[in-house]
């Protein structure tokens, strides 16, 4: 689902699991200062995912819902871009989500997008804005299995990351500003999802954030989900698929991310995410556990 650069940014950016705290000049400040309305225009990056008959609906087991497409629509608070500085790709290269923890301060996307240092989170992204509804949020650490290898669909089963966000001035948390979604088990392979994104502009000239409901089934032979809904084109790995979704609250209960297998699809049509079992539940718990070491009693008063 992602180019090319965007697998060998995540080569570099994650050669191992586990946290890795951001240059102490990486800052909320830094990124906004940096990702100005014009270089996020002047960034954008080329598609490798085509629109093309790969993956047709009959050719991998169902149930499908009928085949659909993505509409455009104004973005929600808890789903936003990422962005990173560096010579290779500096653009909106993936979709990120805001999920409920304790120390409020959690996002959760697809390990391949590599999330690491020098990169930024822009939640309810707006492009050509003066000033980002919601601000830009440094990513300071990231959580990955340790089973998840780059570039290596056999791990495909634990492409999903999650990553803390530097507080903004005067102390508030990114869930504090944006509400959060509840990360839960996926309950079985068919379910009724929402699914939220930000496909590059290169596919989507209006730059604008795309949603498909639609129902999930299992991918052949993996212990994957997929769904068919044409629109999501590369830029939208790690968008949240959401259970239950609120249409008043802007929330809902994440299952899944855009990801998996062949970086989480080869078209814009057919989509992937792994099956959130155990495996998650730990690579969460363990950011959870860093939020406490770094929080300390200030993270017990809001579990």
């Amino acid at each position: 689902m992602t180019c090319t650069a965007v697998l060998a940014l995540a080569s570099v950016l994650l050669p191992v699991a586990g946290p890795g705290p951001a240059p102490a000049a990486w800052t909320n400040k830094a990124a906004a200062r940096f990702w100005t309305p014009e270089r996020m225009a002047d960034s954008m990056p080329s598609s490798a995912r085509e629109i093309d008959t790969v993956a047709e609906p009959g050719s991998i087991p169902g149930p499908f819902a009928p085949a659909g497409a993505a509409v455009h629509f104004g973005g929600v608070p808890t789903v936003g871009v990422l962005f990173s500085i560096g010579d290779d790709l500096n653009a909106h290269f993936c979709s990120a989500s805001v999920v409920h923890s304790p120390g409020r301060d959690l996002i959760l996307t697809a390990a391949h997008c590599g999330p690491g240092t020098d990169i930024g989170f822009v939640p309810d992204y707006h492009a050509g804005a003066a000033k980002q509804p919601y601000g830009v949020w440094a990513v300071t650490q990231v959580f990955t299995d340790p089973r998840w290898v780059p570039d290596d669909d056999a791990s495909s089963d634990y492409d999903f990351a999650f990553a803390r966000v530097a507080p903004a001035p005067g102390g508030k948390r990114i869930e504090d500003v944006t509400g959060a979604n509840r990360l839960s088990r996926t309950p079985g392979y068919h379910n009724r999802v929402t699914v939220i994104g930000y496909p590059h502009a290169s596919e989507n000239p209006d730059d604008q954030a795309v949603s498909c409901t639609t129902t999930t089934s299992r991918l052949e032979g993996l212990r994957q989900l997929q769904f068919d809904c044409a629109g999501f084109f590369s830029g939208t790995s790690g968008s949240p698929w959401l259970l239950n979704y609120n249409s008043r609250t802007r929330s809902g209960t994440v299952i899944g991310v855009i990801g998996g297998e062949d970086a989480g699809g080869l078209t814009d049509r057919i989509s992937y995410s792994p099956f959130f079992d155990d495996a998650i539940q730990a690579v969460y718990q363990h950011a959870v556990d860093e939020q406490v070491k770094a929080m300390g009693p200030r993270i017990t008063a809001r579990r």
